[in-house]
């Protein structure tokens, strides 16, 4: 029997595979990595942070919330439902500096497109004197999505799903559905 050893910073439950299926790996809320998990319309997310600060806020599957498991976390999740009820609302949490210097650079800047507005990956980059490859890969980890509005960039021409670009570094699936929510939510498109 092959065992595969997944680096994860919570307990993971493996099944050993057999003829008939496939290994089966269990996660259950308790053992995730997350101060808190919020629902949201195609997804979720989590959110992880220290004593002090948030230090990443991760798209998820749908599923259940976990309820906030520290007080930033309980103020992160109250600026995430303001948020959803009202999408122009400014986020003012502690986070904790990650990145490059560049990615920090494109982050500063797209914190800086309005709701009900954006920017194509081209067009950030010629405010920061860059390449829109560059400036997508930083897009694809920023590591605060939502409260660093990533999905305000979208590709410049309709080809690239259906004019949206990318979304954390995924060109499909339940990210990019997630992506066109958020630009519906903040009333920039109409999606139906």
């Amino acid at each position: 029997m092959k065992t595969k050893r997944i680096a994860a910073p919570s307990s993971i439950a493996c099944l050993p595979e057999s003829n008939a299926a496939r290994r089966i790996c269990i996660m259950t809320q308790t053992d995730l990595p997350y101060a808190a998990i919020v629902g949201l319309p195609h997804g979720a997310v989590g959110l992880r942070c220290t004593g002090s600060a948030v230090t990443a806020l991760d798209y998820l599957p749908v599923q259940a919330e976990l309820a906030p498991r520290s007080p930033l976390a309980s103020e992160a999740v109250r600026q995430m439902r303001a948020w959803l009820q009202e999408p122009a609302f400014r986020f003012d949490l502690p986070l904790a500096p990650v990145g490059s210097a560049f990615q920090q650079r494109v982050w500063q800047e797209i914190s800086y497109i309005a709701c009900g507005e954006t920017l194509t990956y081209g067009e950030l980059a010629g405010r920061i004197g860059s390449a829109a490859r560059a400036v997508g890969q930083a897009c694809g980890a920023n590591p605060y999505p939502i409260v660093v509005p990533c999905h305000r960039v979208v590709a410049s021409t309709r080809g690239l799903n259906g004019g949206f670009g990318g979304f954390a570094h995924a060109t499909d699936g339940f990210l990019l559905d997630i992506k066109r929510w958020l630009l519906e939510h903040e009333g920039r498109i109409r999606v139906g």
